[in-house]
């Protein structure tokens, strides 16, 4: 029986946010039915973290109601702070520069993360209880900021992989280093969140596999003059979602990464796609209906391969799951239900 919790996670936002448009269209929602129908065809449970754009659309609030009421799909936060109210301009730019929260003052923070978890409760009519931060920039007063706001899982950690090299506000250090975080989940110490404590934030990470060079050299595959000798000595993190460049040549690359990754005794598999990548010409890498219908065929094969050792999953449940096994009363944040209950009337 399939055994190896396998979690799809959607950031869920709008179309083509690669391009730093000044009007964020939502045509993508219209597009999410047929994912989520691959989906349940396989018994999996997509997770839809959610943005603030995406909280105001009608089109895909009907749709992610219909999908919680049956159990189908999770609704969880995905923060973006450059147009998540409340408005504060960080930068000249916000739009272009598209600054990460952490980079906020920690009272901007908290109002941006109250302010969404409540409009987005308001929306779909359950409690938020999961998260993955914009641009994957996380930190300790995020976490604890979650945490204060009522959430118990997160999944921002992309392990082995160092963002600091990626900017955000330019004044800013750039995002945040996880080459030495766990990929496994893990209760985050407030004091750092790489550590694991006995309580707190539990952590989901990304499955990412990465080569050894860039284990030890993360910063040679950010200078151009030796990134091509990098990659070319060893790959660059590879993630659990679809790369096109890369499977062009290898049709197979998501199956044998997953492979890989039981190969080594993964506790999970955590996938990861961005809703107007469902879209044509919701991004640069799928521009027409045929780039889609090439992705599916990608994604029924990766499905497929998983569905025969993986059970589909959200990440509430796998919260609730580990809680459980851990015995732990004091590991869970006060007033919430592991699963999305809904809200009192």
């Amino acid at each position: 029986m399939p055994d190896t919790p396998f979690i799809i996670t959607i950031d869920t936002e709008g179309d083509n946010l690669w391009a730093r448009p000044r009007e964020i269209t939502t045509r993508n929602a219209a597009y999410l039915p047929r994912f989520q129908a691959l989906c349940e065809r396989y018994r999996f449970k997509p997770v839809y973290l959610t943005n603030y754009e995406m909280a105001l659309c009608d089109a895909f609030v009907e749709f992610g109601r219909a999908v919680v009421a049956r159990d189908a799909g999770e609704i969880g936060m995905h923060l973006h702070a450059w147009n998540s109210p409340p408005l504060h301009a960080l930068t000249a730019d916000d739009y272009r520069h598209q600054p990460y929260l952490i980079e906020y003052p920690a009272p901007i923070m908290k109002n941006k993360i109250r302010t969404l978890t409540a409009l987005l409760e308001e929306r779909f009519g359950r409690r938020m209880v999961s998260h993955r931060a914009g641009r994957w920039a996380f930190d300790g007063r995020y976490a604890a900021m979650l945490l204060d706001a009522g959430y118990r899982v997160d999944c921002s950690v992309t392990p082995g992989v160092d963002w600091r090299g990626t900017k955000g506000a330019p004044q800013g250090h750039g995002g945040t280093d996880y080459t030495r975080f766990p990929d496994r989940p893990y209760f985050m110490s407030p004091a750092d969140i790489s550590k694991p404590a006995g309580s707190g934030l539990l952590e989901v990470p990304m499955t990412v596999r990465s080569g050894r060079l860039y284990r030890r050299m993360p910063w040679a595959y950010h200078v151009p003059v030796v990134r091509w000798i990098a990659k070319k000595l060893s790959p660059a993190p590879r993630w659990l979602c679809p790369t096109p460049l890369e499977e062009k040549h290898n049709p197979h690359a998501m199956i044998e990464l997953a492979r890989q990754a039981r190969a080594d005794g993964a506790s999970h598999m955590e996938f990861m796609l961005h809703s107007s990548e469902l879209m044509p010409g919701g991004s640069a890498a799928y521009r027409t209906a045929a780039d889609i219908d090439w992705l599916y065929d990608h994604l029924e094969m990766l499905f497929d391969e998983l569905s025969r050792w993986c059970r589909g999953t959200t990440l509430a449940e796998i919260d609730a799951a580990l809680r459980r096994a851990a015995g732990s009363l004091a590991a869970s944040p006060p007033a919430r239900e592991a699963r999305q209950a809904p809200l009192p009337a």
